[in-house]
C-alpha cells in the first residue's frame, strides 16, 4: 500500500464503499497502489455485518459495470479495422428492420435516439435470454436521432449484438479473443465464477442486496446490472469483471496507442478516432466513440483525460498528455445503492495521481 493513496481510500471505507482498490501508473510504471476494506461486509440491506468478511487485495475482482462499454467499443473498432463493419453503416445491415438512421457511431456516442434503459426482466419475466435480446433489438426510437446526447444502455446492448453478428461469435468470446487474450488479462471476463473461469468467489467483491436473486446474501460473482443479468450476464453495456491490474493494463494499451507507441489491441488511428470529439451535443463532457473525454464526474484535476465510470463504483481514467493511467475499483452499491461520496473519492484518487505526476519528470 502506498501511504498517501492508502489514506485516500481509508478515508472512504466503509462510509462510501465496503472495499476499494486503486492503482496509478506514471509513464507505464505503477507509482502507487492501495487496497483496503472488505469484499463482503454486509449480509443484508439493513447493514447486518456478514459472518465472514474477506479483506480486499490487489487481486480482488470487481464488477466493472459500464466500464464494460469500453471493451465493447474496442471489439467494434477492431472489427472496423478489418472491414467487417462500417461505423457509419446502418445497423440494419446486421439487424434487419432496424431504423436505418442508427449506425454504430451513433450507438457509441449515445445519439441514436434510444431510451436510457429497458427493464426487460420485468417486461418479459418468463422469457429466456435470447428472447429478451430479440425484444431489446426491437426497442423503438424514442428521441431525435443524431442528438442531443442521451446516455443509453439500450444502445450499447445493440452495439454488442452488432459486434456478435459482424464478428461471428458471442460477445464474451470476442472480448476474450480481441482484447483480454491479446493483453494477457487472466482475471477479466464475464460471469467470473462460472465453471469455465478460474476465479473463485473468495476473490470477488459483493454488490447489492437483491432478494429476488438466488442467495443467500448480497449479489456476488454475477453481474449487478439487472438488464445484463436478464440477458444471461453478457451484454454490450455491462457484465465484465476485472482486477485493478487487468484494467490498468487495458488502459495502458489505449494510452500507448493514443501517443502512437503501441497497437496491441487497436491501431493508433483507431484510438485517435475513438478519442476524437464526435460532437455529441448536450453532454457535460466531450464524447468520443464509447469513451468520455473530460468527464467532470471522474477526471477531477486531470482535465482532458478520457475514460468511463461504472455504476457499481468503478472508474478508469487515462491521461495521455500527462502519461497517467488511474484505476479505482469499489463496490459502492454494497449493500444498497445511493451512497454518497463516490464522486469525491474518484476526484481524490485523480488528485493523488496528479501529485505523483508532479514528482516525475515529464518526458
Amino acid at each position: 500500500m502506498t501511504d498517501r493513496l492508502g489514506a485516500v481510500l481509508a478515508g472512504a471505507v466503509p462510509r462510501v464503499c465496503a472495499a476499494a482498490v486503486a492503482l496509478v501508473a506514471v509513464d507505464g510504471s505503477v507509482a502507487a497502489a492501495a487496497a483496503t476494506g472488505e469484499l463482503v461486509r454486509y449480509a443484508d440491506a439493513e447493514g447486518t455485518l456478514a459472518a465472514e468478511r474477506p479483506p480486499a487485495g490487489r487481486d480482488s475482482i470487481f464488477d466493472l459495470a459500464s466500464i464494460s462499454k469500453l471493451f465493447t467499443t474496442a471489439v467494434l473498432l477492431s472489427l472496423a479495422e478489418e472491414g467487417a463493419i462500417g461505423l457509419d453503416e446502418p445497423v440494419a445491415a446486421w439487424i434487419p428492420g432496424h431504423d436505418p438512421r442508427v449506425t454504430p457511431r451513433r450507438l457509441l456516442t449515445h445519439t441514436a435516439g434510444l431510451p436510457p434503459t429497458r427493464r426487460i426482466d420485468l417486461e418479459l419475466p418468463g422469457a429466456d435470454a435470447s428472447e429478451r435480446m430479440e425484444a431489446m433489438l426491437r426497442t423503438p426510437i424514442a428521441h431525435p436521432v443524431g442528438g442531443p446526447y442521451l446516455y443509453s444502455d439500450v444502445g450499447l446492448v445493440i452495439a454488442g449484438r452488432v459486434a456478435e453478428l459482424a464478428g461471428g461469435a458471442p460477445l464474451d468470446a470476442l472480448v476474450r479473443a480481441r482484447v483480454t487474450d491479446v493483453l494477457g488479462l487472466p482475471d477479466t471476463g464475464y460471469r467470473p465464477v462460472a465453471p469455465s473461469r478460474a476465479a473463485t468467489p473468495s476473490r470477488v467483491a459483493a454488490t447489492e442486496w437483491k432478494p429476488e436473486r438466488p442467495g443467500p446474501g448480497c449479489v456476488r460473482g454475477e453481474v449487478h446490472d439487472e438488464t445484463a443479468y436478464a440477458l444471461g450476464g453478457v451484454a454490450g453495456h455491462a457484465g465484465l469483471f476485472a482486477t485493478a491490474g487487468d484494467l490498468l493494463a487495458f488502459g495502458e494499451a489505449l494510452r500507448l496507442a493514443a501517443i502512437r507507441q503501441g497497437d496491441a489491441v487497436l491501431r493508433p488511428e483507431s484510438v485517435a478516432e475513438m478519442l476524437r470529439d464526435q460532437g455529441a451535443e448536450g453532454a457535460a463532457f466531450r464524447h468520443g466513440l464509447g469513451v468520455r473525454i473530460g468527464d467532470p464526474a471522474i477526471v477531477g484535476p486531470l482535465s482532458g483525460a478520457f475514460g468511463h465510470s461504472g455504476f457499481t463504483g468503478t472508474s478508469l481514467v487515462v491521461d495521455p498528455a500527462r502519461g497517467l493511467t488511474v484505476v479505482l475499483l469499489t463496490n459502492a452499491v454494497h449493500p444498497v445503492r445511493g451512497r454518497d461520496g463516490i464522486r469525491e473519492l474518484r476526484h481524490a484518487v485523480a488528485g493523488e495521481a496528479l501529485r505523483l505526476r508532479g514528482l516525475q519528470p515529464l518526458t
